[in-house]
């Protein structure tokens, strides 16, 4: 995910985004509980996307 594709989206979806992000988040932290994590690399990718989602929303509300 780019941020360029994240700045050509309402903050609506941005929302939802975000918030399908925190649910992966919350899965693979789950699945790391219990024994199951698959892809070690995925906990980065994630955590920065969700960054990314942030700052995007960041900055369209301050650009308001």
């Amino acid at each position: 995910m780019k941020a360029k594709e994240l700045r050509g989206k309402a903050p609506n979806d941005l929302g939802e985004e975000l918030l399908k992000l925190r649910r992966e988040q919350f899965n693979l932290r789950m699945a790391r509980a219990t024994g199951q994590a698959a892809k070690p690399d995925q906990f980065a990718k994630v955590r920065k996307n969700i960054a990314r989602v942030k700052t995007v929303l960041a900055q369209s509300k301050a650009g308001q």
